[in-house]
């Protein structure tokens, strides 16, 4: 891929008058129905409302996984896959990879001269992911510094929201405080009725033209969805049923899933509120099915057997059409690849107009400018 910008007409999002999102996933792989529920199927609705910005996060698999970063390009193309299947739009949304934007290393940079140590390392999941993760050796400046490269990633679009669940909630407040501190330093540039170029201090408060806005957390609704194992699904604990699990991958995943521990022999009466296949029904069955379930979970009515299966019918409703739409990118992975490089070819034109008011806020610009403002 070539780093140059394309400025071609095509390549640029259309202007619009829709409030901007942003967002992205690290490239771990398929995703799994957590990754759905938790985020994938609320993107999908943002299109309707906003204009959004998706994107593969790569850079950001290196932050733990730099030992081995054999299959991050597999794994992009198996993410960008599900997310075509499960119904992003090219045509409304940009779906890009954060490494073939090379702006987002620039802004990272520029940002990190202004960034206090402390912030950095009063982020929550700093120390939480070092615990979870102690097999790694993660006393990297990468890992200390990856929610500025996300403050970066947000930043660099001029997003005015970011989807995220609650604990994800600090990243966005970080990302605030860098754009206000940036602010607070940096500003563009304001000209006087005769025409002289104001920079810095010189320029009054009231026209100050700053550079970032300050992105809102656009709250994930949240749904409790378990694994195989009752733990919350996850890769790392090997309890997921992926986006793309054929269906008798799935009703075997779901036959082995753990239930109301109440429940040791069939004629034992259980309680769906604390069962994990419950769980699986709040969210994928309608409210007939979740009737019948408490009724017969609660009377020992139905086995768990019996359960397991009404909620496998309803998962494969789900699944279904997104494997059916999955299927060519199956067949052709070059075609989710071409998405993604047609997207980061626009992310870069809009990438790079934000960069370009950074450096010039900066003093910094590319341009020569003689004494007075003449260019």
């Amino acid at each position: 891929m070539s780093d140059t910008v394309n400025n071609k007409a095509e390549n640029v999002p259309a202007a619009s008058a829709k409030r901007r999102v942003l967002s992205g996933m690290r490239p771990t792989g398929k995703l799994h129905l957590g990754n759905y529920v938790g985020a994938l199927q609320n993107w999908v609705g943002l299109q309707n409302e906003y204009e959004c910005f998706f994107f593969v996060a790569d850079w950001h698999a290196l932050t733990t996984d730099y030992a081995d970063p054999s299959a991050v390009k597999t794994n992009s193309i198996e993410v960008a896959s599900d997310w075509l299947a499960a119904g992003l739009d090219p045509e409304r949304s940009v779906l890009f990879i954060q490494s073939h934007v090379p702006q987002h290393a620039e802004l990272h940079l520029l940002f990190s001269m202004i960034t206090p140590l402390g912030w950095l390392e009063r982020v929550p999941s700093y120390k939480e992911q070092q615990t979870q993760l102690a097999e790694k050796n993660l006393g990297t400046y990468g890992f200390l510094g990856y929610p500025l490269l996300q403050a970066a990633d947000i930043l660099m679009y001029l997003a005015d929201f970011v989807p995220v669940g609650q604990d994800q909630v600090a990243h966005v407040e970080l990302t605030r405080e860098v754009a206000r501190r940036f602010n607070q330093f940096y500003w563009g540039p304001s000209k006087t009725r005769s025409g002289r170029l104001l920079r810095g201090a010189d320029v009054p408060e009231a026209k100050r033209a700053y550079v970032f806005p300050e992105p809102q957390p656009l709250l994930t609704p949240a749904a409790k969805l378990p694994g195989t194992d009752g733990r919350k699904m996850s890769k790392s604990y090997g309890n997921f049923i992926n986006l793309s699990d054929p269906e008798p991958v799935v009703r075997q995943k779901l036959k082995t899933m753990v239930t109301d521990p109440a429940r040791v022999r069939r004629t034992d009466p259980g309680n769906p509120d604390v069962c994990p296949v419950g769980d699986l029904h709040k969210i994928f069955s309608n409210q007939q099915t979740l009737a019948n379930v408490y009724e017969g979970c609660r009377t020992a009515g139905i086995g768990c057997i019996e359960c397991k299966g009404w909620v496998a019918d309803n998962i494969m409703a789900v699944l279904a059409p997104i494997q059916e739409r999955r299927r060519p990118f199956e067949q052709n992975p070059k075609l989710a690849w071409d998405v993604l490089e047609a997207g980061s070819a626009r992310a870069r034109v809009v990438a790079q107009q934000t960069i370009e008011r950074t450096r010039e806020a900066m003093s910094i610009s590319h341009i020569y400018e003689a004494p007075g403002g003449s260019k």
